[in-house]
């Protein structure tokens, strides 16, 4: 209940200073974000986090697979091997990349 209230607390102080704030202060909010997304900087850091999260996720994925092994139901397993079927290509996400 607390969490209710605080999340509700917090969603009408943003709608009024929201309103206050009006269109112009959105823009500049707006126009200030892309001007720190396009940094260089920024970016490096964000596609290194990404793929370090990837390598991570991958570490985990087979230390997990190595444990739990053939404990797994066939349909969970089976969906697990499709899944990394689809991931194997060499076409990479866009996540993390600095195509945009």
């Amino acid at each position: 209940m607390r969490y209710r209230l605080t999340f509700v607390a917090g969603l009408a102080l943003g709608y009024v200073l929201g309103t206050r704030a009006g269109r112009e202060r959105y823009e500049q909010l707006k126009k200030s974000f892309r001007e720190v997304a396009q940094n260089p900087a920024v970016r490096n850091t964000v596609e290194s986090a990404a793929q370090q999260g990837r390598d991570v996720a991958g570490k985990a994925f087979h230390s997990v697979s190595e444990k739990v092994g053939d404990r797994m139901p066939d349909s969970v397993a089976e969906r697990v091997r499709s899944l990394r079927e689809r991931g194997q290509g060499d076409a990479e996400d866009d996540w993390g990349t600095s195509n945009t």
